[in-house]
Parts: C-alpha cells; sequence; structure tokens
C-alpha cells in the first residue's frame, strides 16, 4: 500500500482529522501538513495567459514525407521519413479559461516541436492574417477583446470603435466573421504559422518561408444558432471532441505545407511580405508539401502538460530563423517574457518545455530551479578556463540586410496620396447613376469611413 506523505516526504498519520486542542478544537498551528495542503490549494492556479487562456492539448508527431533540404538546413527536415515528437496547444483567444469552447473568435494553434537541436516553437493561429501589423497596436486591440473595466462586460463598442479605425484588420475581421470564425471543432481546421519565418540552407542562403497546415478532416464550421446550441449543452465542446478521438485511436492529421519566397521576388513583391494583415498568393508561391503532422496521445495531466506548456517565437533551431515582420520580432520578447511571469523564470526546465537535447546555459538560480541536485553546481560565467560550454559560429545566420532609415512608418496613405486617389475615383465615376455611386460608397465606408467621405467629397 501507497502511503500519503508531505511534500518533504514525512509519512502522514492521520489525512482525515485536524489537529485541535481538545474535541471540539480550535487547531492548533503545529498541525503543518494541514497548513501544507491548505497553502497548496491557495497555489494551484498559476495566472492564466492574458490571451488564448482556454485551450487543449495533445502530443504527436511530425513525420517528413518530402524533401525540402534544398530550403533549410534544420534537423526536423533532415530525411524523408523522420519523426519528431510535439505538443500541440489549441486554444480560443478572446475568452477566459471559462469561456465557452464554441464561441466566435480566432484559434490558436501553437506547437513545440522537440528536434534533436533544441526545440523549435510555431506559435500561429487557424487563420494566415491578424488583426494589426505594428505590435504599437497589439496591446490595445487585446483590451478591446477583453472586459470593460467599469462593467466588467465584453464591450461591442470598444471592438468595433477600434476595428473601425484600424483599416488592416478588415481582412482578419472578414475572416472571423464568416464561416471560418466558429470551427466545429479543432480538428476540422487548418492551422497557419501566419507570420514570415525564414529558411537557412547548407549554403547559408536564406529564403522565405510561410507555414500551413492542412487538416485531412475537412473543414467543418457552425452557424451562431449551431453554436449556441453547443454551448447551451457542453461548454467544452472542443475538448471533448479532440480528447475522445484521440481516445478512440481516431488520430487527427494535418498536412505540412510551405511557402517559398526568394530574397529578390521580396524585395521586388508589390507589397510588404512581412505585413501579417496580409497572405503571399498561392498562385504566385504554390503551397509545397512537407511532411504528415498528427496528434495521437492525451496529455496525463491537464495542468502539467496544458497550461504549463509554455510557447515562444524566440524558440527556434539552426535552419530557421525570423524575420523583418514587426509584429514577430515582438512577440520575440513578449511570449518569454509573459511566461517568466505566468510560469517562473526557469519554466523550460518543466518537462512540458525541456528540449531532448542537453542543456548549457550561463542561467543562475531563480524560482523552480530544478538542477540535479546530486551533481555540482557548474559554472555561471563566460569566458571560463575550465572548459564550460562555448559558442559555435557555425550556427550564426547570414547577415540580414536592412534597407531605410530608422523611423516610424505610418502604414497608411498619407493626405496628398489620399486626396490623390479620390480624385482618381470621382473621375473615373463621372456619368454613373447615382444608385450605383451610392453602393459603391457603401462597401468604401466598410473599409474607412474616411474612405467613403473622401470620395464622396471628391465627388
Amino acid at each position: 500500500m501507497k502511503k500519503i506523505t508531505t511534500t518533504a516526504g514525512e509519512p502522514v498519520g492521520s489525512h482525515q482529522d485536524s489537529l485541535t486542542a481538545g474535541e471540539r478544537g480550535p487547531v492548533l498551528m503545529q498541525d503543518h501538513y494541514l497548513i501544507e495542503k491548505l497553502a497548496h490549494q491557495n497555489r494551484e492556479r498559476i495566472p492564466e495567459r492574458t490571451m488564448h487562456a482556454k485551450g487543449s492539448g495533445a502530443h504527436g508527431t511530425l513525420t517528413i514525407t518530402h524533401d525540402i533540404t534544398k530550403y533549410t538546413k534544420a534537423d526536423i527536415f533532415s530525411e524523408v521519413g523522420k519523426k519528431t515528437p510535439l505538443f500541440l496547444r489549441f486554444s480560443t483567444v478572446a475568452g477566459e479559461r471559462g469561456a465557452a469552447d464554441a464561441e466566435r473568435d480566432v484559434r490558436g494553434f501553437a506547437i513545440k516541436f522537440y528536434t534533436q537541436e533544441g526545440n523549435w516553437d510555431l506559435v500561429g493561429n487557424n487563420t494566415p492574417v491578424f488583426f494589426v501589423a505594428d505590435p504599437y497596436k497589439f496591446p490595445d486591440f487585446a483590451h478591446t477583446q477583453k472586459r470593460d473595466p467599469r462593467t466588467n462586460m465584453r464591450s461591442p463598442t470598444a471592438m468595433w470603435d477600434f476595428w473601425s479605425m484600424t483599416p488592416e484588420s478588415l481582412h482578419q475581421v472578414t475572416i472571423l466573421f464568416s464561416d471560418r470564425g466558429l470551427p466545429s471543432s479543432y480538428r476540422h481546421m487548418h492551422g497557419f504559422g501566419s507570420h514570415t519565418y525564414s529558411f537557412i540552407s547548407q549554403d547559408n542562403e536564406r529564403t522565405w518561408v510561410k507555414f500551413h497546415f492542412v487538416t485531412q478532416q475537412g473543414i467543418k464550421n457552425m452557424t451562431n444558432e449551431e453554436g449556441n446550441k453547443v454551448i447551451a449543452d457542453d461548454r467544452e465542446s472542443a475538448q471533448k471532441d479532440l480528447y475522445e478521438a484521440i481516445e478512440n485511436n481516431n488520430f487527427p492529421r494535418w498536412d505540412l505545407k510551405i511557402q517559398i519566397m526568394n530574397q529578390e521576388q521580396a524585395q521586388s513583391h508589390k507589397d510588404n511580405p512581412f505585413d501579417l494583415t496580409k497572405v503571399w498568393s498561392k498562385k504566385e508561391y504554390p503551397l509545397i508539401d512537407v511532411g504528415i503532422l498528427e496528434l495521437n496521445r492525451n496529455p496525463n495531466n491537464y495542468f502539467n502538460e496544458v497550461e504549463q506548456a509554455a510557447f515562444s517565437p524566440s524558440n527556434s533551431v539552426p535552419g530557421i530563423g525570423l524575420s523583418p515582420d514587426k509584429m514577430l520580432q515582438a512577440r520575440t520578447f513578449a511570449y518569454p517574457d509573459a511566461q517568466r511571469y505566468r510560469v517562473g523564470t526557469n519554466y523550460e526546465t518543466l518537462p512540458i518545455n525541456r528540449p531532448l537535447n542537453e542543456v548549457n546555459t550561463y542561467h543562475k538560480d531563480g524560482p523552480m530551479n530544478f538542477e540535479d541536485i546530486t551533481k555540482k553546481a557548474e559554472l555561471i560565467y563566460e569566458p571560463n578556463s575550465f572548459g564550460g560550454a562555448k559558442e559555435d559560429s557555425k550556427y550564426l545566420e547570414p547577415a540580414l540586410e536592412i534597407d531605410g532609415d530608422a523611423a516610424r512608418y505610418d502604414r497608411n496613405v498619407d493626405n496628398d496620396h489620399q486626396q490623390q486617389l479620390f480624385g482618381n475615383i470621382a473621375a473615373a465615376m463621372q456619368g454613373v447613376p447615382q444608385n450605383i455611386i451610392d453602393k459603391q460608397l457603401a462597401l468604401f465606408k466598410q473599409i474607412s469611413p474616411e474612405y467613403a467621405n473622401g470620395v464622396k467629397e471628391a465627388l
């Protein structure tokens, strides 16, 4: 028979009755196991994620089916047939942990690949674009998705006020309010890396890449009415669907595909290829087959694995790099910073986050330090004369050519060009019936009220 113990390993004599002064009490402070139980319960929850709070996850593998080694030297893609273990966390974005799975929202699609050269995190969504392209706007956008500080209720006014003054959000808003904005389950939606990343080849040459995960289960969505019926019956509908499918060996799969753009194409591209609010044309940059992602094992402990899983696009590996995407650059700081606050300084030593390969750093101390206490402490400084871990220049990426002056660039069209645009449209509308002009102005208004008003004044 197993014995109940304290966290320090001391066997517990009674797990039912508090230590009291007499039969009627009061309770004594010296009942240290009672205090341990209460104190631990007070700390059983870590702060929920500010975004993507409600999530589900599963373990699986990525199997490479096609050779893309001409683009990247990353070990995960090194040979056809190679299998890499992974953990995938699905989520809703705006709602808290108690939100319903079947709400209209963007879905998170975050993957941690445990490669032989370290962890590669691909932190994406079920949409290829996002609401904003500049990280300056992200905290404000996030606030519009959360509760109003006065009413403590969600505010459609704040949400639409922000969107109506942020024309770049129109693509993502359109996806959100289309059928794709309410997937029937996590298994029946695509996933995207969304950002532009870089591949580095064996010859140390860079190309730009976008990642696509195409569901083999087929796309299935719900209407608002169907979603409301599901919520009334089951607030964990997507969690249940994913868990039961895997338990029944009905393993969900996605085809991993990529788009590739070389540096010359990027320089001459019709718009900014690093803009998170835009996509690359599949006609110009067709999808290339890479492999199959399969989810085949449910977590043993939801908190340990799903809640403590910590993702960041800063977790990269040789052969895969970042890009000038402004949002991606900001996320490389924001995500690990959030994990240090939410989980703890040494969050990457937790089993769900720890790499498969040997880890050698010069970090020191901090909460939740899981270093093996049977080993002597290692060196904590570099350079040193005692055989400590050293850098290796072969892992350096090629230089990234940067063009332009350091400044704050307004992505919107300046006033002179706006007036020119309005005038061009007005000239082209001369002689057009007013009812047709009115219909077109209504479309312009959906993009931006200023757009519609500018054309109207020019007319």
